[in-house]
């Protein structure tokens, strides 16, 4: 086993675009796509944890390696961390990068920056932002802020994720992108925390873990990865393979 794990979690039944891990973007699954750019960033082995027989089969036969979790998590950390009891139950991986499957786009650089913060002992997760570019943007409930603290070119320690407009006054925004590593320790600490206020008050699960003393930085990337939603979404998406 490796020290780092790239976990990929996905599920068939989705709200607003039930089966979207298996719709078709560029000839392949979209599922496919996320992992060969996580397979891309060559930090680790990858493994997509899933409830669906037809996803797995659908990752299998495109050379990939799934692994069968639960139908009734609450979240995708939920299903990472009992996929990485099942894919390495002897504890030798020490970090996990925890990659949404919804995010056929995202940069293989990007996926390798969000766990250099993790050569910092202090920090206990790592994750990822780019810089907001307009007010619309800003303004955007569906689009996350983090609040954060320089602690290195490139590099915040966060104090807060808001759906808000945030922080107030002059300076730069950052837009949140939900890609995070996780120490093993943290992740195991952080699915048996119950869910806290401010998390239930913003729907943002990473609250808890700031509300439990944890610390999170935030590495600095220059491009937000498109995620699918939506039917809107998915044929951007499309767009964006075929351009």
């Amino acid at each position: 086993m490796s020290d780092v794990l790239v976990l990929i979690p996905a599920r068939k039944a989705a709200t607003r675009l039930p089966g979207k891990p298996l719709a078709d973007i560029a000839g392949v699954p979209m599922i496919v796509q996320v992992m060969r750019r996580a397979a891309a960033a060559d930090i680790g082995p990858v493994v997509v944890a899933t409830d669906s027989d037809e996803i797995a089969q659908a990752v299998e036969r495109h050379g990939g390696r799934a692994v069968m979790t639960r139908p009734d998590h609450a979240s995708g950390s939920d299903r990472i961390f009992e996929a990485l009891d099942a894919v390495d139950p002897d504890g030798w991986t020490q970090t996990v990068v925890n990659i949404q499957g919804d995010l056929p786009t995202i940069d293989p650089a990007a996926i390798r920056a969000a766990i250099t913060p993790l050569d910092d002992p202090a920090v206990d997760i790592a994750t990822l932002a780019t810089v907001i570019g307009g007010p619309e943007e800003a303004a955007n409930p569906n689009v996350v802020k983090v609040v954060g603290t320089p602690v290195a070119p490139g590099r915040l320690r966060a104090l807060y994720f808001t759906r808000a407009t945030a922080p107030w006054g002059e300076g730069r925004l950052y837009h949140h992108i939900g890609l995070y590593a996780y120490r093993r320790a943290a992740l195991e600490r952080f699915v048996a925390l119950p869910p806290s206020a401010l998390e239930r008050r913003e729907k943002l699960e990473q609250l808890r873990a700031l509300e439990a003393g944890m610390r999170i930085d935030v590495a600095i990337v220059d491009t937000i990865p498109l995620g699918v939603d939506t039917p809107e979404d998915l044929e951007a998406a499309r767009a964006l393979f075929t351009s």
